[in-house]
């Protein structure tokens, strides 16, 4: 009878429990609900002349009365295009700015438009580090001078005067450890190539992995952005300022190119041609790092639009390092 009794008592408190539990999910439904609703995938195939065009508006009307969004343009022509722009016309940027300087608002655009929203969330993801007021630096005589600026403030991952070859290669095959797709942008290279910070983050990762040899993975200081350089030079892969947690700002160097990786054994060259890759994860929620539903874009189109910014560079002959010109050193 006692064993009996314990048991009917602890069946008694699990169904209060269970009870409680149930109460406080009803209370918290809306909020639980909309914790899991988050962008869960996504693709970037805006054209270069889409990109350019839209960014070169956005600067352009940075101090007129009405200032034009290149993010909201290239969103609102992803939902007429339902992400497709292979259908990109040059017109349809321009009927659209039209309409905007001439008074007539967006919210009223794009009000039949089931996905722009989503489009502007997606394109606000990827883009949203890249443009807005920096400080320019560049050298003459031997002095450093400053200006400030709006416009392209992200930077191309190869410093500044160092030759690179590239080609569109997202979603080509690869097939060291597994069959997989490739899912970045390879920039070939001569070793030691200084590589750049492409925008302002903290160092989340840093170390071997055995795909990628070398690496560092940056993340942007909205979080939605995480940056992935991989391929580094061996023995002497980062800039020696480099640690994981460090802060680092756009257009510093922070390693060097090289042909690592593809080996569990650490520091060791079996790339065949040195590159660098990079690659961009876009995260809407934490759960997507380090998943199997990580999201990685085609990268070439913004790789193009990169190198329209590059970081000027200066080597320190005594410790071989290469400095941007907003380094210290």
């Amino acid at each position: 009878m006692m064993r009996f009794g314990i048991r009917k008592f602890i069946s008694i408190i699990c169904a209060a429990l269970l009870i409680s539990s149930a109460s406080i999910l009803c209370l918290t439904g809306a909020s639980t609900a909309k914790k899991d609703d988050y962008i869960k995938y996504a693709e970037f195939n805006v054209t270069y002349p889409a990109l350019e065009k839209a960014m070169n508006i956005d600067i352009a009307t940075n101090e007129e009365q009405i200032h034009l969004s290149w993010i909201d343009i290239l969103a609102y022509l992803g939902a007429k295009y339902g992400g497709d722009f292979k259908k990109y016309k040059e017109n349809d940027m321009d009927e659209l700015t039209e309409k905007l300087n001439s008074g007539e608002k967006l919210e009223k655009l794009t009000a039949d438009m089931k996905y722009y929203s989503y489009y502007r969330e997606v394109y606000s993801a990827v883009l949203g580090g890249l443009l807005g007021e920096y400080t320019e630096y560049s050298e003459e005589n031997g002095k450093i001078t400053t200006e400030k600026k709006y416009g392209l403030k992200a930077y191309c991952p190869i410093a500044a005067t160092f030759p690179y070859s590239e080609f569109d290669d997202f979603g080509a095959s690869r097939s060291y450890g597994y069959q997989r797709l490739h899912l970045g942008h390879d920039m070939m290279c001569a070793v030691g190539t200084p590589i750049i910070c492409i925008e302002d983050g903290t160092v989340e990762c840093l170390g071997w992995n055995q795909y990628g040899g070398w690496r560092i993975g940056i993340r942007s200081n909205d979080k939605k952005r995480y940056y992935y350089y991989a391929h580094l030079r061996q023995n002497r892969p980062y800039h020696a300022d480099i640690e994981e947690g460090k802060e680092v700002k756009a257009g510093e160097v922070i390693g060097y190119a090289g042909r690592t990786g593809y080996s569990t054994t650490e520091n060791v060259n079996n790339i065949e041609t040195t590159h660098l890759h990079w690659g961009l994860e876009l995260v809407f929620d934490e759960s997507q790092k380090e998943s199997d539903n990580e999201i990685w874009i085609n990268l070439y189109s913004l790789t193009m639009l990169l190198a329209k910014h590059k970081s000027e560079t200066v080597r320190v002959p005594e410790t071989k390092e290469y400095y941007s010109l907003s380094q210290e050193h």
